[in-house]
């Protein structure tokens, strides 16, 4: 019988992670081994929880949006909440997806497990805002890789939930730029600053960054401080701006002054203001 590799075999592996789980990721392969791909992407799942653990030191609830199969919450479940279960801070992460079928994969492996500290819930965005599946308030939401406008559902989730952290990796923005093309010949004839999205490539790679811009502006007008970082290397992914927000204590929560003011001018300016009940509210 061919022997498994254990945990004290692989030193990447941390004492106490789930080999099942790992497995089921994918990271580990079926005969408990590491080659050089999944060790690559078990360093990436290390890099972005050396980002999200600082958060989670007073944390008691984590919701996860557009949680897909809910890798990124069975990984910090397995790495921080897993032993504070018997402790007085236990701590629940909720995924939430729209996709029951993933969802119910994500119930039976936190069942299988035995992550109690889990629920997922086949609810939409709007849907999650008032659930009563849902405390009222919710200390760190995440939204990793949620597609065009499902990361600004997840802001305004978060602002909702009067959440005191928030980590987002956009992906695939597409709606500021495709506002943009529209009203493209009325901005050729406004201004020179058109010439920036003249041709569809910039259109679009402009586009993606005033989104990820306006969506730091509207964090900054709700008193959050934010930090904006890369997650992986270009050579693992274009999707890789890391946007973390955290309400600021050192000034009271208070909003900065003029970020509303500045979302309100950069719409204005991009001739897309019809967008400002997404980016400045």
């Amino acid at each position: 019988m061919k022997k498994q590799n254990t945990p004290a075999e692989i030193p990447e592996i941390r004492p106490g992670q789930s080999i099942e789980l790992l497995k089921e990721l994918h990271i580990l392969t079926r005969d408990g081994k590491l080659n050089q791909d999944t060790r690559r992407k078990l360093k990436q799942v290390y890099h972005l929880y050396q980002f999200i653990e600082p958060l989670l030191a007073d944390a008691r609830s984590l919701a996860d949006h557009g949680a897909g199969k809910s890798y990124l919450g069975f990984i910090l479940y397995d790495l921080f909440f897993k032993d504070r279960q018997a402790e007085e801070k236990r701590g629940h992460i909720y995924g939430i997806e729209t996709r029951k079928e993933l969802v119910d994969k994500s119930r039976e492996l936190a069942a299988r497990l035995g992550f109690e500290g889990m629920s997922f819930l086949d609810i939409t965005v709007e849907e999650s805002t008032h659930s009563n599946q849902l405390p009222e308030q919710i200390d760190v939401v995440t939204a990793l890789h949620a597609c065009n406008t499902a990361t600004d559902d997840a802001i305004r989730f978060a602002l909702t939930k009067q959440a005191r952290h928030i980590v987002l990796v956009p992906c695939c923005q597409a709606e500021v730029a495709a506002t943009m093309r529209a009203r493209k010949n009325e901005s050729l004839a406004a201004t020179s600053l058109s010439e920036l999205w003249r041709h569809p490539i910039h259109t679009r790679e402009l586009g993606s960054h005033l989104t990820n811009v306006l969506r730091c502006l509207l964090l900054e007008s709700h008193g959050y401080q934010v930090t904006v970082t890369e997650l992986v290397g270009w050579e693992h992914s274009m999707k890789n701006e890391l946007i973390i927000a955290s309400k600021s204590t050192a000034n009271g929560g208070r909003p900065r002054k003029n970020a509303h003011e500045r979302a309100e001018a950069i719409l204005r300016e991009f001739n897309i203001e019809e967008l400002a009940p997404r980016f400045a509210y």
